[in-house]
C-alpha cells in the first residue's frame, strides 16, 4: 500500500475520527432503510453537525453516511417493495420476488456484498484516476474551466429524468439564483432589492436542505401511510449462498463496477442512473434473460455493484475540478468551501493529506458496511416500524436548526422554507432538481471564468477555441447541445405522430 495512503489511514483511524465515521455509517443505514429518507436528504441533515468538526471528520461523516445509505435503501425494497433510496429502485421488483420465493435473506446478502465490492472498485479507480487528472488539469486556464463547467451543466440536463425542456428551465432558475449578490468580477450589487442579507448571495446550505429534506417531508405528509409488517430475518441465510452467486456472475460485477464509476463521474448522473443502466445491460447480456422478473439475482448483482461504484466516481470531478458529480458531492463541496478549502487541482498539491484521508475514509466506510450492514438487515423490522407522524416533525426541526446554524440568521430559515416549497412544486410538475442545484453551485464559476476569458480575448469569442483542450471541451459541449435539440425534436415528432394516428 502506498505510504501516503497509509498516512491517510493514520489520520482516519484516530479514535475520535473513527468513532465519528462509525456513527455516521450507522446513521446512513438508518436513513437509507426508512422509505422516504433518501441518501441526499440524510447528507443534507448532516451538514449542521459538520460546522463543529474539523475537515477530515466532517468529510468522513458525509462519505460514510452516503456509502451505507445507498445499500440500506435495498432493505425496504426487498421487504416491502418500497425502495429506500432512488438508487435501489431499479431492482426492487426483482428483490421482492426473491422474498416471495423465500430468498429474501439471500437477496439482501447479495446486495450487501455487491455494494461493498462495487464501492471498493470505485475507490480504487478514484485513487488511480483523480491525482493523474489533477496533474493534467494544473495547466488549465479560464477558457478550459469555463467550458468544463458548461459541459457539466449540459451533461446534467442530458442524463436527467423528465423532459429536457423542463431540465433547461430548472437549470436557468438555478443560474438566476446564482447571480444574486455581488458580481464576482465587477463587484456590483445585483438583485439584492436593498436587502443586506442578499449581498453575499444565497447560502448553499439552506438551499440544499430545503430542496431535498423539506421536499420529501411535504411529499410524505401529503400521502401519509403506515408500512406493512416485515418477516424476521436470519444471519446465516443472509451469508450462505452469496459467494456462489458472486462467482457465477463475476463478469457482471466487474463490468457494472467499472461502468458505475464512469457514470458517476458524469456531472448530474449519480448512483440511481448507474443502477438503471447496469440493470438494463445485465438483462441484455444475460444468458437467461427470461428469468428476469421472477426473482433472479443476476440483475441485483449488477445494479447494486454499479450504484455504490458511482458514489466514488462522483468524487473525481468534485475533487479535481470543483464540479459536483451528483447532488451529494454538491453538498460536500459546500462543506469544503465552508471549511475554507476550495476543491480543484491545487488541493492535490497543497493539501495532499486531506485527499489521502478521503481515500482512506472511502475504503474504511465500504469495509465497515459489511458488519454494520448485516446488523441493519437483522434489525430492519424495528427500523421500518417507525411512524411517519413522529419521524418527520423531528426531521423538520433538524432542518430549521441546520439552516439557522449555517450563518446564524433567520433569513436562511426563510430561504429553506421558500425554496423547499418551490422545489416541491417543481418536482410535482416533473421538473428535475439536479440541474437547478448544479447551476446554483457552478453559476459563479461559469460567470467568473467567462468574464476573465472575454477580457483576455478582448471580446473575440473565437479565442475560446484557440487552445487545444479548450477547443475540444467547447466542441463536445456544442455537440451535446445539438444532441439534446435533436432528441427533443424527435420526441415532439413522435408525440405528433401518435396524436395523428389516434
Amino acid at each position: 500500500m502506498d505510504g501516503s495512503l497509509l498516512a491517510g489511514f493514520a489520520q482516519v483511524l484516530q479514535p475520535s475520527v473513527f468513532l465519528i465515521i462509525v456513527g455516521a455509517a450507522t446513521y446512513g443505514l438508518l436513513i437509507g432503510s426508512i422509505p422516504g429518507l433518501t441518501a441526499t436528504m440524510g447528507t443534507a441533515l448532516l451538514v449542521p453537525l459538520t460546522f463543529f468538526l474539523d475537515p477530515i471528520p466532517a468529510i468522513g461523516a458525509i462519505v460514510a453516511a452516503t456509502t451505507t445509505a445507498i445499500f440500506a435503501g435495498d432493505i425496504p425494497g426487498a421487504l416491502l417493495r418500497i425502495p429506500g433510496t432512488p438508487a435501489s429502485a431499479a431492482y426492487t421488483d426483482e428483490a421482492y420476488k426473491m422474498r416471495q420465493n423465500g430468498e429474501v435473506e439471500l437477496a439482501l446478502g447479495v446486495n450487501l456484498m455487491c455494494s461493498t465490492i462495487g464501492g471498493l472498485v470505485g475507490v480504487a479507480i478514484l485513487i488511480m484516476a483523480a491525482p493523474q487528472i489533477a496533474r493534467f488539469s494544473l495547466g488549465f486556464s479560464s477558457y478550459e474551466y469555463f467550458f468544463l463547467a458548461l459541459l457539466g451543466l449540459s451533461s446534467a440536463i442530458l442524463v436527467s429524468n423528465g423532459p429536457r425542456v423542463k431540465g433547461v428551465l430548472a437549470l436557468c432558475a438555478g443560474l438566476m439564483l446564482s447571480t444574486i449578490g455581488i458580481d464576482v468580477v465587477m463587484g456590483i450589487r445585483r438583485f439584492t432589492f436593498g436587502d443586506t442579507e442578499l449581498i453575499g448571495g444565497i447560502s448553499i446550505i439552506p438551499v440544499l436542505i430545503g430542496m431535498f429534506a423539506i421536499t420529501e417531508i411535504l411529499r410524505k405528509s401529503a400521502a401519509p401511510s403506515d408500512l406493512p409488517p416485515t418477516p424476521p430475518l436470519r444471519v446465516r441465510a443472509a451469508i450462505s449462498g452469496v459467494l456462489g452467486i458472486l462467482w457465477t456472475y463475476k463478469g457482471g460485477v466487474a463490468r457494472s463496477s467499472l461502468m458505475g464509476s464512469a457514470i458517476g463521474a458524469l456531472p448530474g448522473a449519480g448512483a440511481d442512473i448507474a443502477s438503471w443502466i447496469a440493470f438494463a445491460l445485465s438483462k441484455k447480456f444475460s444468458r437467461t434473460p427470461e428469468k428476469f422478473g421472477t426473482g433472479h439475482p443476476e440483475g441485483i448483482v449488477s445494479a447494486s455493484s454499479a450504484n455504490n461504484a458511482a458514489l466514488s466516481g462522483a468524487y473525481v470531478p468534485s475533487l479535481v475540478f470543483g464540479i459536483p458529480g451528483d447532488t451529494i458531492t454538491a453538498i460536500l463541496i459546500g462543506v469544503l468551501l465552508m471549511k475554507g478549502i476550495t476543491p480543484g487541482p491545487m488541493v492535490f498539491v497543497m493539501d495532499t493529506g486531506l485527499v489521502n484521508a478521503i481515500f482512506a475514509v472511502f475504503i474504511l466506510a465500504n469495509l465497515l458496511m459489511l458488519p454494520l450492514g448485516l446488523g441493519a438487515i437483522m434489525v430492519s423490522r424495528h427500523l421500518l416500524s417507525l411512524r411517519q407522524n413522529i419521524l418527520f416533525p423531528i426531521i423538520l426541526l433538524f432542518c430549521v436548526v441546520g439552516a439557522f446554524a449555517a450563518n446564524n440568521t433567520l433569513f436562511d430559515v426563510w430561504v429553506l422554507l421558500i425554496l423547499g416549497l418551490v422545489a416541491f412544486v417543481l418536482e410535482e410538475n416533473d421538473f428535475p432538481l439536479a440541474p437547478m442545484i448544479l447551476a446554483l453551485i457552478l453559476g459563479p464559476l461559469i460567470e467568473e471564468n467567462f468574464m476573465k476569458s472575454v477580457i483576455k480575448a478582448d471580446g473575440n469569442l473565437l479565442e475560446f477555441f484557440a487552445r487545444p483542450i479548450a477547443g475540444t471541451l467547447g466542441t463536445i459541449t456544442l455537440l451535446i447541445w445539438a444532441l439534446m435539440i435533436v432528441l427533443s425534436l424527435r420526441q415532439s415528432f413522435k408525440k405528433r405522430t401518435r396524436k395523428s394516428t389516434t
